[in-house]
């Protein structure tokens, strides 16, 4: 999964933002966002992008336009806006990834890992082996209407209980104790990453030796788990 190709939804939302911003085309815009992220044309370059920098990019091609135009365009960028571009879901059927895992990671944006576990709005759902990563759901973390639930970390952990990892800039313990009873093994960023980076980290994680607890996950024999132990430690 390199991040020097644009992707399909970044594509889209600069083709919205472009419509967005008066007398602007997407070629403009795209010249405008080169500038910016140094033709490294990624989710999170172009999410990184801050207003000053965004009006004075191509001698100041949008120096002229309102602070809330341009903000409105960059929350399009951003994937922020009230319509919101989402990934595309591919079909899965169990076994079709040999070796692999699935894992979920608490999102606000859907180029980030970077939700809060008890407030962030999806969980982005993937089937990762060292060969490819496969976005398979993208879980809703919503309430339904007339549906009562008494506890929210509950209900949110049980959206989950098919995965085996949880990437979460925060949670707090309860919720720990109600992941980990799902069988989830949690993980706790420092800082908000991209999707691309942790999908990418955690395929080099499995091609080289993965841990016990994620070879089991794998549904790796346990005498194989026992050789990538002795790798790990020794």
């Amino acid at each position: 999964m390199s991040q020097n190709v644009c992707s399909r939804e970044l594509a889209l939302r600069i083709a919205l933002a472009a419509r967005a911003l008066p007398d602007t085309d997407a070629k403009r815009l795209l010249s405008v966002l080169a500038e910016c992220t140094h033709a490294v044309m990624t989710e999170s370059a172009v999410a990184s992008i801050c207003l000053d920098e965004f009006k004075q990019a191509n001698d100041g091609f949008f120096g002229g336009y309102s602070d809330q135009c341009l903000l409105n365009a960059l929350s399009i960028l951003k994937n922020t806006a009230a319509d919101k571009v989402m990934p595309a879901i591919k079909a899965y059927q169990e076994g079709e990834l040999p070796n692999s895992v699935r894992m979920a990671c608490a999102s606000d944006d859907a180029i980030h890992a970077n939700g809060q576990f008890a407030t962030c709005p999806w969980f982005m759902v993937y089937q990762v082996n060292a060969e490819e990563a496969r976005l398979i759901d993208i879980r809703h973390t919503e309430i339904p209407e007339g549906l009562w639930v008494q506890d929210k970390n509950s209900y949110r952990a049980e959206l989950i209980q098919d995965c085996k990892v949880l990437y979460v800039v925060s949670v707090g313990g309860p919720a720990v104790a109600k992941i980990v009873k799902q069988g989830i093994h949690p993980i706790k960023l420092d800082e908000p990453q991209s999707l691309v980076d942790i999908l990418s980290e955690l395929q080099a994680v499995i091609a080289d030796s993965p841990p016990p607890w994620l070879a089991k996950a794998m549904g790796v024999d346990a005498s194989e788990r026992f050789k990538f132990d002795r790798l790990a430690t020794g």
